[in-house]
């Protein structure tokens, strides 16, 4: 068993929604590699810094957060004369990672660890107010008196007429 931290550069295109880990940017790995019977069996985690905007009100977000993985490596099968064969083909949809010679490539195991953990819709607080839906000013900078009057559909106004003329009668 290892246990290692590496800081590494993010690839591009690492988004979900409407956040993103900037291209460059640092990702923090933290991982254990233990050998077993099929491979080897990485397990561990990666931080980095996410920005985007906020689903209410827009405002720029940037925010650390940590994605967890594990991921199976296995060994090259090899023939009956210890030649190593092709990979063989899943035909069960799922995704296999074999190791290549000493070396095993994090990088897809990495980005789809991340990719899931980013938040579909950051919010700048958990309380955000959002935005006016009539007029576009922020809820949270207009206080609690911020209003545009009675506004009643103007399809409703027959309804309101007669809903009147009923309680007079």
């Amino acid at each position: 068993m290892r246990t290692a931290t590496r800081v590494v550069p993010a690839p591009g295109s690492l988004a979900a929604g409407t956040s993103a880990i900037p291209e460059g940017s640092e990702i923090e790995l933290d991982f254990r590699l233990e050998a077993v019977m099929e491979g080897v069996l990485v397990t561990g985690t990666a931080e980095a810094r996410y920005e985007g905007e906020c689903a209410r009100c827009l405002d720029p977000v940037s925010r650390s957060f940590e994605g967890s993985y594990q991921e199976l490596f296995r060994y090259p099968e090899e023939d009956a004369y210890g030649r190593t064969e092709d990979v063989p083909d899943e035909e069960d949809g799922e995704e296999d990672y074999y190791l290549e010679g000493d070396l095993l490539d994090l990088e897809q195991v990495v980005r789809d660890a991340t990719v899931l953990a980013l938040p579909l819709s950051p919010l700048c607080r958990d309380d955000c107010p959002g935005l006016c839906v009539e007029c576009g000013v922020k809820l949270a900078e207009a206080g609690a008196d911020h209003g545009h009057g009675e506004r009643v559909d103007p399809r409703w106004e027959a309804l309101r007429k007669l809903g009147g003329l009923s309680g007079d009668a």
